[in-house]
């Protein structure tokens, strides 16, 4: 028996999981299931809430346009939610949903918009951001949905992070060295501390900015090589480097 099940959708629903729940689907769920991903009744579907772990549920067409999920058996138990914390300048739309679904797909269990002195628009869809989330944690298998905390300013998004979480600060103006020796020179990979990771917008942080994170204790400014990248690229770049040698990827 394969270890996860890549053919049946993922859903994730609000409402309560265990053996013999019927769920009802509304409009837009029954739409995709039936006419986007073809699937008929007793077809497959996999469910989880965030709650009460991951369930294996069929499809039971109620009319037309209209089905409703027969929840069976529990395929996964329910797992913590990753701890990894994301930081970011909110960028344009289209970019943004890009930033949201990579960052869960790398194990993100915090998005948080922050709000830097350059940042091209302090103006956030929280809502497209939260869908995105979603729509990334059911293609990518994980059985909770990341926190997406409301945008907050630099110096109390800084302030709210615990001492004992290595901030891993993205500076362009870092010394261009060996990012995984960095890492390791910062945190204990056999006893990894908890993380965050901290990516500027496009015209980089202010001066002042620059000089209140190296100013927080337990933070490493890191250099992700001699080019500039573009926050979405180095979205990815910083989570894979992170995860590799710290994280759940090790």
């Amino acid at each position: 028996m394969p270890a996860y099940d890549f053919t049946a959708p993922r859903l994730h629903v609000a409402a309560d999981l265990a053996a013999g729940v019927i769920l009802p689907l509304d409009r837009a769920q029954a739409n995709y299931l039936l006419n986007v991903l073809r699937r008929g009744p007793d077809d497959p579907v996999l469910v989880f809430n965030g709650r009460d772990g991951e369930w294996r549920a069929h499809l039971v067409q109620t009319g037309r346009k209209g089905a409703d999920l027969h929840v069976a058996a529990l395929t996964r138990a329910q797992t913590k939610p990753a701890d990894l914390h994301y930081l970011f300048a909110p960028l344009k739309s289209a970019r943004l949903d890009y930033l949201a679904q990579k960052a869960v797909e790398m194990g993100a269990g915090t998005i948080r918009p922050v709000i830097t002195r350059y940042t091209q628009g302090d103006r956030i869809n929280m809502d497209r951001l939260r869908a995105n989330a979603v729509e990334a944690a059911e293609q990518c298998g994980i059985l909770t949905i990341p926190d997406c905390p409301d945008p907050e300013r630099l110096a109390p998004a800084l302030a709210g992070l615990a001492a004992e979480r290595l901030l891993v600060f993205c500076d362009e103006d870092a010394p261009v060295r060996d990012p995984v020796q960095a890492l390791r020179a910062a945190g204990d990979p056999q006893d990894p501390p908890p993380l965050a990771v901290l990516v500027g917008p496009e015209g980089g942080f202010s001066e002042e900015e620059r000089a209140l994170i190296r100013a927080r204790p337990n933070t490493v400014a890191l250099s992700l090589g001699p080019r500039i990248l573009r926050a979405d690229t180095a979205a990815v770049a910083v989570l894979a480097l992170v995860q590799a040698v710290l994280g759940d990827a090790r």
